[in-house]
């Protein structure tokens, strides 16, 4: 296993989408990312994977801490340590680091009830799509969800799924800064997946 993954790059012949992914990263955490790295060889998948996820995201009007709510609980269950400090650490800085790594952990505290139900749902579909029932759909409606929200929601947490499934499956490490950027409460509860890549 190499430091980052086992594709790790750099792309040969680098598009002008590869550039910009890359200097996407640079522009918001000062270095290019490994999940970065590997999804560099597929920059039209990329595109279109987070341009769903923006149009899911738009459709059950989820702000940034619900999704981080969501990517949470999802990545979480999964056991993908990457998102789990990526987005720890986002929620961490929109909310508060203990909220965070509540989410991780499954303890809920400081969120509201709808906030509960999107993080309940997140793990029950990561956990066994099929063993979800009409009586977990329920308490989404009843905690203010509309059938199309419902649905974009879980369009949602299926496409974090997909993308947790791919930087797993290729051997993308967190990446050495997280070690810093993200909160002691975070880093505690993230005791799974693959480890944070040395520096």
């Amino acid at each position: 296993m190499t430091a980052t993954a086992f594709l790790p790059g750099p792309v040969a012949e680098p598009s002008p989408e590869t550039l910009a992914m890359y200097q996407n990263d640079v522009n918001e955490l000062g270095q290019v990312m490994n999940i970065t790295r590997v999804w560099a060889h597929q920059t039209a998948a990329h595109e279109a994977l987070f341009g769903l996820l923006a149009q899911c995201a738009e459709a059950a009007n989820l702000d940034v801490r619900r999704k981080g709510i969501l990517v949470l609980a999802t990545a979480s269950t999964l056991g993908d340590s990457y998102c789990s400090l990526a987005w720890g650490r986002k929620l961490g800085l929109e909310a508060d680091p203990n909220l965070a790594a509540g989410v991780i952990e499954g303890l809920d505290d400081g969120l509201t009830e709808s906030e509960r139900a999107l993080a309940n749902w997140a793990r029950k579909v990561a956990r066994d799509a099929n063993g979800t029932s009409e009586g977990d759909v329920q308490e989404l409606k009843e905690a203010g969800f509309t059938d199309a929200e419902v649905v974009a929601i879980t369009v949602f947490v299926a496409l974090r799924l997909a993308f947790s499934t791919v930087n797993d499956a290729l051997g993308a490490r967190p990446d050495a800064l997280f070690r810093a950027a993200a909160s002691a409460e975070v880093l505690a509860a993230v005791d799974y997946g693959r480890p944070i890549a040395e520096d």
